[in-house]
């Protein structure tokens, strides 16, 4: 990787480089350095060194030897569990699988634990039984595979679109349509590489959104409901700030205006998630409870919400209004 200093002088090589890998800690980023992996103008440079207009930054970060992940005990809400799958109720702030800098704490350290190791492992030494992700600010309903035939008929379930995958979103502002189908590309942002973004369509990957408006508050804050079509890093967070109306307390994507209002969180909730089960191919509707930060907006639709409750097709849902 090859960066050029544009409009960054005087710049520290390690701060600079902070903002654009931020999936590399300051630590981890300042040993590349001292390492020689990190070059400014083809020369190994001190970490403070500071920039200048036109530098050039070469970037080799070597494979680190992955090490198996742990069982930890940490408590978990099940909302359904066999001898195949289980399916978790995530709370937020829970990172799904381990990664670079984040080697413990996460949703696969609890399961190896609560399912004595049981989980499939053609998903990789450190995703073991990980069917698919949520963020870490999202709560809700995630599944895991405890066997690799279920993990191979879930992963071609969610490929495939077979799922129904339902959220409840509270937005800083309504959405100027009460239903829309978001479609279009999403890739990692150029400058900002903890954001995502729309991009051409030659660039990307495919990401479609239903957006439901469900509720408004007086503030103009908006309950929506989002079914997912697909399922891209940040997909619901990047659409919502696509159309206008960034989701509540989101801390990458929402406004800094009305930050001073959000909730201690990220108002984006798993509600519901449906599939075949992959060993009697019966269809199975699982609920994560919808948690207390979200009822002054869903305490105004308790009816809609048991209607939609009702449904396994999200074509139907336009229906319901």
């Amino acid at each position: 990787m090859t960066l050029t200093i544009s409009n960054d002088d005087g710049q520290r090589l390690d701060s600079y480089l902070a903002s654009q890998l931020p999936d590399l800690s300051r630590s981890r980023i300042q040993g590349l350095i001292k390492g020689g992996h990190i070059l400014l103008n083809g020369a190994k440079v001190k970490t403070r060194t500071a920039l200048k207009h036109g530098d050039s930054i070469s970037v080799e970060i070597p494979e680190e030897a992955p090490m198996a992940p742990q069982a930890e005990n940490i408590p978990l809400t099940v909302i359904y569990e066999d001898s195949e799958i289980i399916i978790i109720n995530k709370t937020p702030g829970m990172v799904v699988h381990p990664a670079v800098g984040n080697s413990e704490g996460t949703l696969v350290n609890a399961l190896l634990h609560h399912c004595r190791g049981q989980l499939a492992s053609d998903g990789g030494e450190n995703r073991p039984g990980i069917v698919h992700r949520l963020d870490k600010d999202t709560s809700g309903c995630i599944i895991a595979a405890k066997t690799n035939n279920s993990l191979k008929n879930l992963a071609s379930q969610f490929a495939e679109r077979k799922t129904v995958k339902l959220y409840l979103a509270v937005s800083q502002s309504p959405p100027k349509q009460v239903h829309q189908t978001v479609f279009n590309n999403i890739a990692r942002h150029p400058v900002h590489r903890q954001r995502m973004d729309v991009c051409n369509p030659g660039s990307g990957k495919p990401a479609i959104t239903d957006l439901h408006l469900l509720h408004t508050l007086e503030n103009g804050t908006s309950l929506l409901l989002c079914a997912l079509h697909t399922g891209r890093t940040h997909q619901i967070r990047v659409h919502n700030r696509f159309l206008g109306h960034p989701l509540l307390g989101d801390p990458i994507y929402s406004k800094p205006a009305r930050q001073a209002e959000a909730p201690a969180r990220l108002m984006l909730h798993a509600w519901r998630l449906g599939l075949k089960h992959p060993s009697s191919d019966n269809w199975h509707q699982s609920e994560a409870p919808i948690p207390p930060e979200f009822h002054p907006w869903t305490q105004q639709v308790t009816e809609r919400l048991a209607q939609i409750r009702l449904i396994s097709d999200t074509r139907e849902l336009d229906t319901l209004w």
